[in-house]
């Protein structure tokens, strides 16, 4: 197992997946990830559905104009949602439930990125989460955040260096 910190130096997007679908152990292990998140007064707003459907994937792609294409590729995508009754920092606990995701998958081996959906747009009349909810019907009392992209790394990336932190963006009082 590897720390936190080199888990973070080396996970780095990835738009490039093998066919090779991820196990179905590691997927649990990764919703697990997200359902143990920690969220605002233990509310647990944050739901997750599972698209593994190769033809719902290449659907889901399409939920905007830019930034989600390659999603096509992807073996898994992970739609994360909330219900924003149980949380007014729903947005909040949605991300750190992904990101947490996204580290449990770069764990195990495999690869995502993280594809904006709030506040973006399929087209000029119809919101991406509006798009996403007629295509995996869910109920409106839910707010969609983002997908995740995970599979089998089509291609490493080279891993973050000491060099790239950006110190000057930390104040110490």
């Amino acid at each position: 197992m590897q720390s936190m910190l080199d888990l973070i130096q080396k996970r780095r997007s990835c738009r490039t997946f093998t066919e090779q679908p991820a196990f179905s152990d590691d997927i649990t292990n990764i919703l697990k990830a997200g359902l143990w998140a920690p969220t605002s007064k233990n509310s647990r707003p944050c739901e997750f559905i599972v698209v593994g459907d190769r033809a719902k994937i290449e659907q889901l792609a399409k939920c905007k104009p830019h930034g989600a294409a390659f999603l096509a590729g992807a073996p898994l995508a992970i739609v994360v949602l909330a219900d924003p009754h149980k949380s007014d920092v729903w947005i909040e606990d949605c991300s750190i439930a992904a990101t947490l995701m996204q580290m449990t998958a770069e764990d195990l081996g495999l690869g995502s990125t993280w594809i904006q959906v709030r506040l973006r747009n399929y087209d000029d009349t119809l919101a991406a989460a509006a798009y996403i909810r007629q295509l995996l019907n869910v109920p409106e009392y839910l707010e969609i955040a983002s997908i995740l992209a995970i599979g089998y790394k089509g291609k490493e990336r080279l891993p973050n260096t000491e060099e790239s932190l950006l110190w000057e963006k930390v104040r110490r009082v």
